[in-house]
C-alpha cells in the first residue's frame, strides 16, 4: 500500500523555521520525483518545491526561492522540506507528492498534509 506521511509541521513566529519530512513506503520509492505543494485557505495548492528523482535537479516557486530547500534521502525513502526565514503568508497545509511518468502513464501519489502556521 503505498504511502506518504507528513511530519514537521506547527506554529512557528515570523523569521523562524521548520524541516517538513515526508517518510514514503510502497512504491520505489528512487524513481520517483518528489515535491512539496501547499493550500492556504481559499487558495489554490501550489508547487512549493520540487526535486527529480536523483536529488540533482531542483525548482522552487518565486516566492520561496532562498528560503526553502528540497531535499531526499533515497535510502531512507524520504524526502524533507527545510524552511527558514518563514513569514506570516507561508500558512498552509503543507503536502507531500511522488510522481513518476513512464509508457505515455502518469503514476501520482498525495499525502494527507501537515500544517504550518507562521503567526506572532
Amino acid at each position: 500500500q503505498v504511502q506518504l506521511v507528513e511530519s514537521g509541521g506547527g506554529l512557528v513566529q515570523p523569521g523562524g523555521s521548520l524541516r517538513l519530512s515526508c517518510a514514503a513506503s510502497g512504491f520505489t520509492f528512487s524513481t520517483y520525483g518528489m515535491s512539496w505543494y501547499r493550500q492556504a485557505p481559499g487558495k489554490e495548492r501550489e508547487l512549493v518545491a520540487a526535486s527529480t528523482s536523483t536529488g540533482r535537479t531542483t525548482n522552487y516557486a518565486d516566492s520561496v526561492k532562498g528560503r526553502f530547500t528540497i531535499s531526499r534521502d533515497n535510502a531512507k525513502n524520504t524526502v524533507y522540506l527545510q524552511m527558514n526565514s518563514l513569514k506570516p503568508e507561508d500558512t498552509a497545509v503543507y503536502y507531500c507528492n511522488a510522481r513518476r511518468g513512464r509508457w505515455g502513464t502518469v503514476d501520482d501519489y498525495w499525502g494527507q498534509g501537515t500544517q504550518v502556521t507562521v503567526s506572532s
